[in-house]
């Protein structure tokens, strides 16, 4: 009888213990599946794919490799391909203060706001409206193609560079060297910060942190904001971007990107560099600076600075409203403060924010610098920033990238 009882004890302990097991890995599967990265992408590798769908994209975030790769249309997956399909592992970087906080993200309510009934017989207003609406077609139709739409989850990391103006309900998403300062000028007087855009510093806008951050918010704050809130993002003709940027941070004076970025840059791509050169990590050049970013191994991490819009902005995870463009900076930026009944003494400033008796970066300098390269690095560099040429519909910077 005793022997009866222990055998029984003990199966309903072992029943026990294997339920208890089962439970937690369970609830580790749903906490894994929830913490995928939404952005991943898949690339197809079978050979005579179509060029749109060839692209791979290898970045490196905190010194670590990130590759994102595109997804391939469903009609192409057929049969063995899938296959031929590699899912590549991508090290997550949540860099907030807190535990990310999962945002079920539906459509914006307010899309583009709708003219004003005097503006509808308005021929410039209406052209500006039309090309909107072109921009916003065309980033669906990309992000359709290219990116899972089976998952619309949104955490604190990727809204961490959108800056928010409660007053005028604004959602803006920092991309720098595309009129980013300036544009932050502009939230600090729609605000009330500042009485004119002219009166505020360069060091203000960037280390002031008088403007407040969307992923400061609790999820009510973030979710409310995002379904309510206009959000608008400024973008920049990549290739273009990419050298305004290397002007600014290696051609001049730099107590931070000299010696954190120059430093590791020289070290790693310059033979025989001089031993100034690699203590200070000054004069880096335009070449080393490209071998250093397409380096899948990069001695240093990534930067905002030269990062994909498509990272900074989670374009097809957040539904934005207006599209704006830095090569028609004046009329969209007007365009947009128009829309969201600014005071109509607010225009958007035209003065260079930093290097001011230095020429902008414009196509025929990118092109210089680009000249620099041999055909496969500028191909390469094509490849890096492909989602964003796709995206934000730009022609290609040379005539032999395919």
């Amino acid at each position: 009888m005793t022997n009866r009882i222990d055998l029984r004890t003990i199966i309903m302990r072992l029943t026990c213990m294997f339920s208890f097991i089962l439970l937690f890995g369970a609830a580790g599967l749903v906490v894994f599946i929830h913490l995928q990265d939404p952005e991943e992408i898949v690339h197809q590798q079978t050979p005579g794919y179509n060029n749109q769908d060839r692209r791979l994209r290898k970045n490196t975030a905190d010194g670590v490799a990130t590759v994102n790769i595109m997804f391939a249309m469903k009609d192409q997956l057929k049969g063995e391909e899938i296959n031929s399909i590699r899912l590549h592992k991508r090290r997550r970087r949540f860099i907030i203060k807190k535990s990310p906080i999962l945002i079920s993200m539906n459509s914006s309510i307010l899309n583009l706001p709708t003219l004003k009934s005097e503006d509808r017989n308005n021929n410039k207003w209406k052209s500006l409206y039309r090309i909107q609406r072109e921009r916003k077609q065309i980033m669906r139709e990309t992000c359709s193609k290219y990116k899972s739409n089976n998952r619309r989850i949104i955490t604190p990391y990727h809204v961490s560079r959108i800056f928010v103006e409660d007053k005028y309900r604004v959602l803006y998403c920092e991309v720098p060297k595309a009129g980013c300062s300036n544009w932050k000028r502009v939230l600090m007087v729609l605000n009330g910060l500042a009485s004119s855009t002219k009166d505020i510093q360069h060091n203000t806008v960037h280390y002031g942190n008088y403007l407040k951050r969307l992923d400061g918010f609790d999820h009510k704050g973030i979710y409310h904001r995002l379904n309510t809130y206009t959000k608008m993002l400024f973008i920049r003709e990549p290739f273009e971007k990419l050298v305004s940027a290397f002007r600014d941070k290696f051609e001049h004076p730099n107590n931070y990107y000299h010696p954190v970025f120059g430093k590791a840059i020289i070290s790693r791509y310059r033979v025989n560099a001089t031993k100034e050169a690699l203590r200070t990590g000054s004069g880096v050049k335009f070449k080393e600076f490209i071998q250093y970013l397409l380096d899948v191994h990069r001695p240093v991490g990534m930067d905002i600075h030269w990062d994909h819009v498509n990272r900074l902005c989670s374009p097809c995870l957040i539904d934005y409203d207006f599209v704006g463009k830095f090569e028609s900076m004046e009329e969209d930026a007007n365009f947009f403060l128009h829309l969201i009944g600014a005071p109509q003494n607010l225009t958007f400033p035209k003065f260079k924010d930093r290097h001011s008796n230095e020429e902008r970066t414009t196509t025929k300098i990118t092109q210089q610098y680009f000249a620099q390269l041999s055909p496969s690095q500028r191909q390469r560099s094509y490849d890096f920033y492909y989602m964003d040429y796709l995206m934000f519909n730009y022609s290609k910077p040379f005539e032999d990238l395919y």
